[in-house]
């Protein structure tokens, strides 16, 4: 019975063997049977990964395993984020702008760029990655063609079911922030009422990852739209830069809130470990399976109050308060 190959990406074991065993001379075809992987794979991984190449394209060169995971994973991340280039480049991004609002779409962008031999350029597939990530989202109004519009283009796609639309993991964070070395950076996540009582209300959490200050926020269901309003009014009178979430349906539309999101791996909330301990003292005011509808604005305000007068011995026993005041 021929064994099924295995499928998707190299692991980093499995190109630390593929480097071990090009060194002790096996062939590609010996090193695809070992792995349990097609030889088309081996050979792929070696074109697109070698450090060097001689000048015919298909012959190999030097590979090393842990510079090879390196590569494939920034090209990895090039590719999803194409739009980004655009977004940090002003002159590319309001030639582009023009160019839509006076009828050119993509493709004609892009060549037009090429044609003009502008000091700049970007492909027509890296102009609709930026029209349809948050930054680009509000130029899509200038798209002629039907079948670019983005909110139909969700509703076709059958193949690709995206839970949370122009999701950024938390891979990409800044390590300014993973350091905790720059103010405004916030957690944040939901508390629901227990199953039991069939109620739809929730707490809005949020935390500032460098001062420990929470803001909370009752709503009456997980709704999106709901879950933004409680974080804008949160915004209105508090430095929100960026906000780090799981993958919840409430975080749906954080595209719309005006500022850098972040996503944590499924079921990894330890990522976001700051606001789950935060989590864990509402709980004592607020007990598991409560309905919070119970629970007034003014004693959610109460425990927001409690737990910011703290001292916190992370704060060498400042309050949340006496530490966010340094920063305003």
């Amino acid at each position: 019975m021929k064994q099924e190959k295995k499928k998707g990406h190299l692991t980093q074991f499995e190109k630390d063997r593929i480097e071990a065993m090009l060194n002790a001379g096996h062939k590609q075809c010996e090193i695809a049977e070992v792995l349990g992987r097609d030889p088309s794979v081996i050979s792929r991984e070696l074109k697109r990964n070698s450090l060097e190449r001689d000048s015919k394209r298909n012959k190999k060169g030097e590979y090393k395993a842990g510079l090879a995971g390196i590569k494939a994973k920034q090209r990895r991340k090039n590719a999803k984020y194409q739009g980004k280039k655009i977004n940090e480049n002003d002159e590319l991004k309001d030639y582009i702008v023009k160019k839509l609002k006076g009828d050119c779409n993509p493709d004609e962008i892009s060549g037009r760029m090429k044609e003009e031999n502008m000091r700049f350029y970007a492909s027509k597939t890296a102009i609709y990655e930026w029209l349809y990530s948050i930054w680009g989202q509000k130029y899509c109004k200038y798209l002629k063609s039907k079948q670019y519009d983005p909110e139909k283009r969700k509703k076709k796609s059958k193949n690709k079911k995206t839970l949370i639309p122009f999701r950024i993991g938390i891979e990409e964070r800044p390590e300014y922030i993973n350091n905790l070395s720059v103010f405004g950076h916030w957690e944040g996540d939901t508390i629901v009422s227990g199953k039991k009582n069939g109620s739809k209300y929730a707490l809005v959490v949020l935390i500032e990852r460098v001062t420990k200050t929470v803001r909370i926020r009752r709503i009456s269901s997980l709704k999106p739209s709901l879950f933004n309003s409680a974080v804008q009014s949160i915004a209105r009178n508090n430095q929100i830069e960026s906000l780090t979430l799981d993958n919840g349906i409430e975080n749906q539309h954080h595209y719309k809130l005006g500022f850098d999101t972040y996503f944590c791996d499924t079921y990894s909330s330890w990522q976001k470990g700051m606001v789950e301990n935060v989590n864990r003292m509402i709980r004592y005011y607020i007990p598991k399976g409560s309905d919070i509808s119970e629970y007034s604005d003014e004693y959610v305000r109460m425990i927001e109050d409690i737990l910011n007068n703290k001292p916190r011995k992370i704060l060498n026993y400042k309050t949340a308060y006496e530490s966010y005041n340094l920063h305003v």
